[in-house]
């Protein structure tokens, strides 16, 4: 077998040593490469030769982070790479860093051990460790404040934003901008220029941290904004603690950085997190999927329906530089769904994200048209109209028809059949769903629905499309609702169930928000629109989907009739003061009403406890028998769709993520009482075998541990 080559080597050019890392694709700290760079540090320290040592990256960046999968094992430690860094730093000659691409977490961490920073045009520097629930562990906390300031260092710590290469050098991170005919060539001309000048070396842990100009409560208040603001986040406290401690001397301010990253490491929250970042990861890999498969170029997108979501989609393409024309049935709603783009964009400008030429520019690439016969040049045509089977069905028949040989058709629907949406271009293999989530222009989810005949070339073509327009995209195949909208149907069933029992819409959204769903069900569907999810019941109904029981979403369809269609009319299932909602009594007559006419008993007080239960618990069962139908690869797509697209607590790391820490057996069993409580007669609470069989995996491992203690 062919060895692996070494992560780091050190290499000699003139009186300069070059340590270079190549550890693809972004240069990860790995335990491998801490070994490296220790093995070339004793190699550098021996040779007294040698005049400088330049840090230098292969490929497209400098050391873009950890390597977080290392994070999970056995015995996990920041500390050989922090003493590889205090080794770096107390080197007594200059260390020069060559930064390039991006510099994050670790990368800018090791940057900031060397004693000077050179960086080329395009750098963009950051420490994004909170996004995982951490705090930068080998002495971010520590040297940036150091170099930076207390103010700019917190800022960035706590945001995970990146800088520009120019903004890091007004800061002070980097030393010099410097275009170069490559990084390599950039950091050998600037560490000669510090060796012809005799600069020695400057530690920046034996500067002291400058706290004259700020406020005297500045720590008090910044930790009380850590708790108000992200009660759920244990790091955001923790990285105003540690920035604290840089002021104190720098061995004090290391042992508590490492006390706290250590605590961040093992919590709940920074394990929920990493799934998630490892879970997007892998929701782009489509088992069967060929890596070789050529895609289609998409030049030209084409969007049917110029209303709030085609709109909202069209914006997309233009953010991505894509021209994109907008076909509507009449002058007035396309002169109507163009303007509500433009004022996106001027509200988008009002608040300083982009300029005046940029929203120019992207307005643009939009067109607009009442004739089909534009978009026969469309590389990408999308479907945007209403919810609607038999009007859905009749633009897709003339997309198939309009569209040229290769376009990719696609539909945004929400909940239809899309093979039968697919038939009815008569061009099955070149069909996929595109289910945006509303606001499209915001929403970072797309479902992409893969048809019994979608041809691999369109599946993949649609995912790389995904990434160029900022979105993560998970596949669904084909069945009701897809891999989201089906388990919120079950959601928004039992929300109902419990509304007709007696519980308020504040009672129920209240008892999920508190785990840190963005809203709950009710608010949910009121902001969507109480006209679309009634709309949707009644087309599944119409398709044979519902169960034989005249209760079911029975408040839903009745405000429905009653025109209560949400926010947008002022009521729905609350009632709206402005933006805000208030319980509304008219709701409560309603829920009672459509309790009586169907037999459902009200009763006192509902407990918090049994509210999320009878949300969550069937939501997550459904999960289980989507996977179990192959409708999703992986749990992990599932909690990506939830928390990219539903307001799902990221750091509970989705539904799926939450159940096992709920525990499976205990899931199984509080289903097992609905069923006995409640009644079962339309299976609501009858439990998906793949969550029954993984729930007695973990209740026999469970007690072959409690037999082995």
């Amino acid at each position: 077998m062919p060895s692996t080559p070494a992560p780091v080597t050190l290499s000699r050019r003139g009186h300069i040593a070059v340590m270079t890392i190549d550890n693809p694709p972004v240069n990860a700290i790995s335990p491998a490469v801490v070994a490296g760079l220790s093995t070339a540090l004793d190699a550098f320290e021996s040779d007294r030769t040698l005049g400088a040592l330049l840090v230098h990256c292969e490929g497209r960046t400098f050391v873009a982070g950890g390597d977080i999968g290392s994070f999970d094992q056995p015995g996990f430690s920041a500390l050989p790479f922090n003493r590889v860094l205090a080794r770096l730093e107390g080197l007594d000659r200059p260390v020069v860093g060559a930064l390039h691409g991006t510099v994050l977490g670790g990368g800018l961490e090791l940057a900031l051990a060397c004693h000077w920073r050179t960086a080329s045009p395009g750098t963009r520097l950051g420490m994004p460790e909170v996004k995982l629930g951490l705090l930068p562990g080998s002495l971010g906390t520590q040297r940036l404040p150091r170099l930076a300031g207390i103010e700019l260092a917190l800022d960035l710590i706590s945001s995970g934003r990146m800088i520009g290469a120019d903004a890091a050098q007004a800061a002070g991170i980097v030393d010099e901008v410097r275009d170069a005919q490559s990084p390599l060539q950039l950091g050998l001309d600037y560490a000669k220029e510090i060796v012809a000048r005799n600069a020695g070396p400057r530690r920046i842990s034996e500067t002291q941290v400058a706290r004259d100009a700020l406020p005297a409560d500045f720590f008090a208040k910044a930790l009380a904004d850590a708790v108000r603001k992200k009660p759920s986040y244990p790091s955001a406290r923790a990285i105003v603690e540690a920035v604290q401690a840089s002021a104190l001397p720098f061995a004090e301010g290391e042992a508590i950085e490492a006390r706290l990253f250590e605590a961040l490491i093992r919590s709940p929250q920074s394990k929920a997190l990493r799934h998630l970042f490892f879970a997007e990861r892998e929701a782009a890999r489509i088992p069967g999927l060929s890596k070789g498969v050529q895609l289609r170029a998409i030049r030209k997108v084409g969007i049917v329906g110029a209303g709030t979501m085609g709109g909202g989609i069209a914006m997309n393409f233009a953010n991505a530089g894509i021209p994109t024309v907008l076909v509507e049935s009449t002058q007035a709603a396309l002169d109507r769904g163009l303007g509500i783009v433009q004022a996106n964009y001027e509200a988008t400008a009002a608040k300083g994200r982009l300029t005046a030429e940029q929203v120019r520019e992207r307005m643009a690439l939009l067109s607009g048209s009442l004739d089909y016969a534009r978009l026969s040049d469309c590389d990408l045509v999308i479907e945007a109209v209403f919810e609607n089977m038999d009007l859905k069905k009749e633009v897709c028949m003339r997309l198939g028809a309009v569209c040229k040989r290769g376009a990719i058709i696609a539909t945004n629907t929400s909940t239809l059949d899309v093979n039968a949406l697919a038939a009815a271009t008569g061009r099955d293999q070149d069909v996929v769903g595109m289910h945006f989530f509303s606001p499209a222009n915001v929403m970072r989810l797309l479902e992409v629905v893969r048809g019994a005949h979608t041809a691999p070339d369109v599946l993949a073509t649609v995912m790389q499309l995904a990434r160029r327009i900022g979105k993560v995209a998970v596949v669904s195949g084909v069945c009701y609702g897809f891999i989201g909208n089906r388990m919120a149907e079950v959601y928004m069933r039992e929300a109902e169930f419990l509304m007709m029992e007696g519980a308020s819409p504040s009672q129920i959204d209240g008892a999920v928000e508190a785990l840190g769903m963005a809203m709950g069900p009710c608010r949910m569907l009121d902001m969507a629109g109480i006209d679309v999810g009634a709309k949707t019941v009644i087309e599944y109904g119409k398709a044979g989907g519902l169960p034989p029981d005249d209760s079911y979403r029975a408040v839903v369809r009745r405000l429905f009739e009653l025109g209560r269609f949400g926010q947008k009319t002022g009521s729905g299932y609350y009632r709206y003061e402005g933006r805000r909602p208030v319980d509304d009594p008219e709701t409560a007559k309603i829920a009672r009403a459509m309790a009586d006419a169907h037999g459902i008993a009200q009763r006192g007080e509902i407990a918090r406890q049994e509210i999320v239960e009878r949300l969550l618990y069937p939501l997550i069962n459904e999960g289980f028998r989507i996977l179990e139908e192959g409708m999703a690869y992986r749990p992990g797509d599932i909690d990506i769709v939830w928390t990219a697209g539903y307001g799902f607590p990221d750091h509970q790391g989705g539904p799926m993520f939450m159940a096992d820490a709920i525990g499976l057996p205990k899931i199984v069993e509080r289903m097992a009482h609905y069923a006995a409580t409640r009644g079962n007669a339309f299976g609501y609470w009858a439990v998906s075998p793949l969550l029954a069989s993984r729930a007695a995996r973990d209740r026999r491992v469970s007690d072959l541990g409690e037999t082995g203690r």
